[in-house]
This record gives C-alpha cells, sequence and structure tokens, in this order.
C-alpha cells in the first residue's frame, strides 16, 4: 500500500479481555491523509497555477486529478490533457504532493479567483466552491436514455465484492471505495481514499486515461452515502446508476432525477432503496420450482 497507511503505536483497551489485561500496546496501522495539490494551465513556465488542494490518501494521484478536472467540467476526455506528472513539492524529505497538469492546446485555462479556489477536505468535495451556481455543474454525458438494466441479485451482491478487495480497509478500517462494475456484476476497477469524492475521482480519472467514458452501461458503488457531489460526479462520467450502501441526500435525489440517473442507496444483505429510475432494477426473482427434471437417457 506504499504511503497509503502508516503504523502507529497506541494503548489498546479492553475491559472483556479473558486473560485479565485491559490494557496493551501495540501497533495500529491509519489511513495516511495528506494534501495533494492540482496545478493546471497551457504548457510553458510559469503558465501552471494552484487550482485545488484536496486532503486525499496517497496513491493513484494522476487519476484523482484528471477526475477531478472531468467531474468538475474542466475538461471533457483525455484529449484535453498534454501531460500530468507529479512533481516535487517543499517538503523535506519530498513527498510529491503536488500533480502539475498541461492541458492541450485550444482547451481553456481555468479562471484561478481566490473566491472560488477549490480547497476540499476528506469528507466535503465541494467546499472550496463560492455558490450553488458553481456548484452545479452540467454533464455533456446523456444518460436518461441509457438501456442499462440490472438484476437486483447482482445489485445486492456488489457490497460483498468490492469489500473483498479492500486492501486498505482491511487493514486500517479508515478508508471509502468506490468500484466500477458492468451491469453482470464484474469489477473493473477500484479505488480507495479517505475522502469518498476522491475515490470516485480516482475511478472516474481512471476511466478518462482508458478512455472509456461515457460509462455506459455501467455500475458505480460507493462505500458511503450518496452525497450531492458524489451524483453529480457519476454523471460528468455518464454512469447511469449510483448506488450506496448507506444513506443518499435530498439534492443527491433530486439532481438524479433531473439527469435521468439510478440512485440507490441502503443496499445492504438482500434489500435496496431505489430513489430514482427504478425502472433499471429488474426485480425478477427467479422461481425456485424451475428446476429442470433430471435426464436420465443415455446412462
Amino acid at each position: 500500500m506504499g504511503r497509503a497507511t502508516d503504523r502507529r503505536g497506541v494503548l489498546r483497551i479492553d475491559l472483556d479481555a479473558p486473560t485479565g489485561r485491559t490494557s496493551v500496546r501495540r501497533q495500529d496501522s491509519l489511513a495516511v491523509e495528506e494534501p495533494l495539490e492540482i496545478r493546471v494551465g497551457a504548457a510553458g513556465p510559469g503558465r501552471r497555477r494552484p487550482l485545488a488542494v484536496t486532503m486525499r490518501t496517497p496513491g493513484d494521484d494522476l487519476d484523482l486529478a484528471i477526475g477531478f478536472l472531468l467531474t468538475e467540467g474542466l475538461i471533457r476526455s483525455a484529449d484535453d490533457v498534454r501531460t500530468a506528472q507529479l512533481c516535487a513539492g517543499a517538503e523535506t524529505p519530498n513527498t510529491y504532493n503536488v500533480v502539475d497538469v498541461v492541458l492541450a492546446p485550444g482547451v481553456p485555462e481555468p479562471a484561478v479567483d481566490p473566491a472560488r479556489n477549490f480547497y476540499t477536505t476528506s469528507s466535503c468535495g465541494v467546499c472550496g466552491k463560492a455558490s450553488i451556481d458553481a456548484v452545479r455543474t452540467r454533464s455533456v454525458f446523456a444518460v436518461d436514455d441509457d438501456p442499462l438494466t440490472v438484476p437486483a441479485a447482482v445489485l445486492t451482491a456488489l457490497p460483498d465484492r468490492m469489500r473483498a478487495a479492500q486492501r486498505g480497509f482491511d487493514r486500517t478500517g479508515g478508508l471509502h471505495a468506490a468500484g466500477l462494475f458492468t451491469a453482470d456484476g464484474d469489477l473493473v476497477v477500484l479505488r480507495e481514499d479517505v475522502g469518498r469524492h476522491n475515490a470516485v475521482d480516482k475511478v472516474v480519472g481512471w476511466a478518462v486515461r482508458e478512455r472509456r467514458l461515457p460509462l455506459v452501461g455501467h455500475v458505480l458503488l460507493v462505500s458511503g452515502r450518496a452525497s450531492f457531489e458524489l451524483t453529480q460526479k457519476a454523471w460528468m462520467a455518464g454512469l447511469p446508476l449510483l448506488a450506496a450502501v448507506s444513506a443518499p441526500s435530498s439534492l443527491a435525489v433530486e439532481l438524479a432525477e433531473e439527469a435521468g440517473l439510478t440512485l440507490v442507496g441502503f443496499l445492504r444483505g438482500h434489500a435496496m432503496n431505489v430513489y430514482a429510475r427504478p425502472d433499471r432494477i429488474d426485480v425478477t426473482v427467479p422461481s425456485r420450482d424451475a428446476v429442470p427434471s433430471a435426464d436420465h437417457t443415455g446412462c
């Protein structure tokens, strides 16, 4: 996991310890949280200026930066990016907490306005925007006519499949996850981060670099709640279905209805709540009686 985790000494207290030792010192794994500065601009010395600082778990930083630019409407495809690279920061020893993105010729440079500069924490993906007009970014992809249909039984199996792939969470218990699945329930890519929105941006950035946008016929599953910003990011990537193991917000539901995006919450066990576009969920339950009889001819 590299710098994604850290080891620290802790005092473990367990009043139910069978040996009678209620406290013991041991090592514990923590999820790393560090700032990442995203610089964007045209080619040429001094042309890239800081656009955003996000608190994230190190790893897949180029995907994070590119996904962020896509979901914020600043780029539309991989063709809008000439280069993206990790750069040396001011720390000693160097931690490479800067991503420098050079835009392709003809791509408008984002306006760097201190009143609107992005500063995002691990819990908030839109904290740095000055107004609701700046928050609401419209997608270039239409998802309302996506013909995706997913059996409910496939959806209910996804949380366990995602959980089985969460190596960072296994070590720390402190990382969110976002998983991209096919309509058949196959895991395409998974990313982890201390921030829900960062995990989604890492998935979207991977899809941008792999030239998979729009993500027609795919499902995005997130380990926490379905907030407005996550619903927006799903729409910006052309995803027709967003599922979460926890609750959605009211604004997330409104945005999903506007976009024609299927929004699923409380995806746990064999149950779920569908808040928008339920027509994409096939609730047909296979009959247990429909078992073919054995044919012993020719034995």
